[in-house]
């Protein structure tokens, strides 16, 4: 007996290819959507890592700069009551006359000898350079023997004065010891001196009794020198705040 063989229809084998290449597509796929999730996962972990380290990185640097702070603000003194400042010279008759004339006005820089006023007969004069800050001009007024007509002061003698409290670093200032000092008129520019001068005594000896149990402390002047030809900006009466190096 002759047995028919039968052959798969070209329909059949098309079918058959087309499942294969759709299982193999749907595993290509499956393959990329771990291969993405693997990626996305990859630069979670690396994003993740660099914020770690960029958060470590920024504390190291915050206590870095936090200790610097510490150092340099326990190095220094820092007084915020402080004023520019130069001894007054007053301008007055030896006898007591009226005021005849004035010849000078405030904000004049003067030299020595140059005539100031008119009192009576007597003819006052400057004592040495410097600027005039403050002028009587009252024409007809009775001046006494001492009584000031003018004021003026020497702008080589300006000085920062400063009022440091005796449990406020007092101790660890010494003369010649270098100051940073901020006028307030210039807002943060800073300028440089030198302690040239620490009060003996306190601004208030006079004796104060309290019933409270908290001593109170007194206040020194301390003295700056700078350079007011390097600083011609800086006039006598301006506001200031110091900081001292214990150095």
């Amino acid at each position: 007996m002759i047995t028919a063989t039968m052959n798969p229809s070209p329909t059949n084998n098309l079918e058959t290819e087309k499942a294969i290449l759709a299982e193999e597509q749907r595993i290509l796929d499956e393959e990329k959507k771990i291969l993405n999730e693997e990626q996305v996962l990859a630069k979670k972990i690396d994003r993740d890592a660099r914020f770690v380290a960029a958060a470590i990185l920024l504390a190291v640097i915050a206590a870095a700069g936090g200790l610097v702070y510490w150092r340099v603000v326990s190095s220094r003194v820092y007084a915020e009551k402080a004023e520019i400042a130069a001894p007054s010279i007053d301008l007055a008759p030896q006898t007591s006359g009226q005021l005849q004339e004035i010849y000078v006005r405030v904000g004049d820089s003067i030299k020595a000898n140059a005539p100031v006023a008119l009192i009576g007969d007597e003819l006052i004069k400057a004592k040495g350079d410097g600027e005039i800050i403050a002028v009587r001009q009252d024409i007809g007024k009775l001046f006494n023997r001492g009584e000031a007509v003018a004021t003026m002061i020497d702008p080589n003698e300006l000085r920062v004065v400063t009022r440091v409290e005796e449990d406020k670093g007092l101790r660890d200032i010494r003369v010649g010891q270098m100051a940073i000092f901020e006028a307030d008129a210039f807002g943060a520019k800073r300028y440089t001196g030198t302690v040239d001068e620490i009060s003996p005594t306190s601004r208030d000896t006079s004796a104060v009794f309290s019933i409270s149990d908290k001593r109170e402390m007194k206040e020194y002047d301390v003295k700056i020198r700078f350079d007011a030809a390097a600083y011609p900006e800086l006039k006598n009466g301006m506001s200031a705040k110091v900081w001292i190096s214990k150095e």
